[in-house]
């Protein structure tokens, strides 16, 4: 794994990766097993998640970051009722992590980059963890959407990464597309927001991390299915990048790279 630079240049907000791991992108075919339905699997969905996942959890964001989560009463009465969670990517390891505690007791399934089934070890978890690793072919598809429509007659929360790619510690929200919000609108769901946002501690060199919940958001009534996409887009946008103006603490500046030259 590289160090992050303090300095990072970019040249395009929506494909444009940062992540600091080297893996070779894997093929999620038809062949993957998105849900551990059976007795075992979801025994070791219980352990994996919260007696082992967890704990290790909530001691690297409280130490590390000493995470701080506002507006989880927002989450109150959707208790026993499917929705959809968007959030800004910003985090190597916190990005699995927070959404979390963000729904906790509730456990949580997140839409990932089939690089998380590549991490060595912990690749092996992704489906125990709740990692949904988006697929490669026109059977895993199938298969990932079948997985999808039974979590959500589940009364499941997804958690989606509508930015897609990895910008450690931007303290901005980035253009994203209205794509990903077709989930929500599929399904007529509740639709949240959670923001990361970065401030200044004591020691100069570190950050701490508040997440900020927004919602619910719903489509405007009388539009169709590309117009209600992105009418949730925008008002997701909306609420991000307001919560993002509060970040008073920036690590890694990042500068167009046209801009610099």
């Amino acid at each position: 794994m590289s160090k992050l630079s303090s300095t990072i240049y970019y040249t395009d907000e929506l494909n444009d990766e940062f992540s600091t791991m080297s893996i070779k992108t894997p093929k999620i075919t038809k062949d993957y097993k998105y849900l551990r339905t059976g007795f075992f699997g979801r025994l070791l969905h219980v352990l994996a998640y919260y007696v082992i996942s967890k704990p290790l959890a909530w001691c690297y964001l409280k130490l590390k970051f000493h995470h701080k989560i506002v507006g989880k009463e927002k989450l109150k009465d959707m208790k026993k009722r499917p929705l959809f969670l968007y959030g800004n990517h910003t985090q190597i390891i916190g990005d699995a992590l927070i959404p979390t505690f963000i729904m906790s007791p509730r456990s949580v399934y997140t839409i990932v980059h089939p690089n998380n089934v590549a991490i060595p070890l912990l690749g092996k978890f992704t489906p125990y963890l709740g990692g949904l690793p988006l697929p490669s072919d026109l059977g895993a598809t199938r298969n990932f959407m079948k997985a999808t429509d039974t979590l959500v007659k589940k009364n499941k929360a997804i958690v989606i990464y509508p930015e897609a790619h990895l910008w450690p510690y931007y303290t901005k929200i980035r253009p994203f597309l209205a794509t990903s919000f077709h989930y929500p609108v599929k399904y007529d769901t509740p639709t949240y927001c959670f923001t990361n946002t970065y401030h200044q501690r004591k020691n100069a060199k570190k950050v701490k991390i508040i997440t900020y919940i927004d919602g619910p958001f719903y489509p405007q009534e009388g539009l169709d299915d590309i117009q209600a996409r992105e009418d949730l887009r925008q008002k997701v946008y909306q609420a991000m990048t307001s919560r993002a103006l509060t970040s008073d603490k920036e690590l890694i500046h990042y500068v167009r790279r046209e801009d610099h030259d």
